[in-house]
């Protein structure tokens, strides 16, 4: 039986949260709306009273930024995966949103039933990103002080193997069942992944290693 994922909403716009409650809905028995909050400050209230499995979290906001609530998420240590659903596409935003710890980051304007599979994914405990986004986080994370191949980044053989299970977009339980190690033994190779490729996170990791495959 598939499990009920627990989902809480935070946009401060009323009818993108009536739309993204609907579209939950149809999700069945997998998503479970639990709660929704118009601004940043009830959205971190709601989140350490319902301690939902994924929260979905605009980025602009007038009280405060996604951004900002994310750091109190992260800084808490709240449980829960965070997706940005937002209607920017600049460069800056999703890269500043991923260095925060997001789990993804989606487009408001995508097709209704793109959106719902990218957060099942994200449920499920894949990293998301919108197809049109890809690109830009090429282009953000291509630097010089980076490996320009896998033989240049001098991982180990296990590392290597981890680094394919992250651009398959598999959280660290679902890679500890593959690999038959513990989810801390995983934690430890995605942070030496990350130090040895000068990045910050796994997205970020996870789209290097499929752009240097390819």
């Amino acid at each position: 039986m598939t499990p009920t994922h627990r989902v809480l909403i935070v946009d401060d716009h009323p009818l993108f949260r009536t739309g993204m409650a609907q579209l939950i809905d149809m999700a069945g028995d997998e998503l479970e709306l639990v709660g929704q909050a118009s601004n940043g400050a009830e959205g971190i209230k709601l989140a350490k009273e319902l301690r939902p499995d994924l929260i979905l979290l605009d980025l602009n906001m007038k009280d405060m930024s996604g951004i900002e609530v994310l750091n109190v998420i992260t800084r808490d240590n709240l449980d829960c995966r965070v997706v940005m659903v937002t209607v920017s596409d600049a460069a800056e935003d999703l890269v500043g949103a991923l260095r925060s710890g997001a789990d993804g980051y989606l487009l408001k304007d995508m097709e209704p039933a793109d959106l719902l599979a990218g957060i099942k994914n994200a449920a499920r405990g894949q990293t998301v990103l919108s197809d049109t986004l890809t690109g830009l986080l090429v282009q953000a994370i291509r630097t010089d002080s980076r490996p320009r191949s896998l033989e240049d980044a001098a991982l180990t053989e296990q590392e290597r193997k981890v680094l394919e299970q992250i651009a398959a977009g598999k959280s660290n339980k679902l890679i500890g069942r593959t690999l038959n190690i513990s989810d801390g033994t995983v934690k430890v190779h995605v942070k030496h992944i990350l130090k040895k490729l000068h990045l910050n996170t796994r997205v970020e990791a996870a789209v290097w290693a499929i752009e240097k495959q390819t």
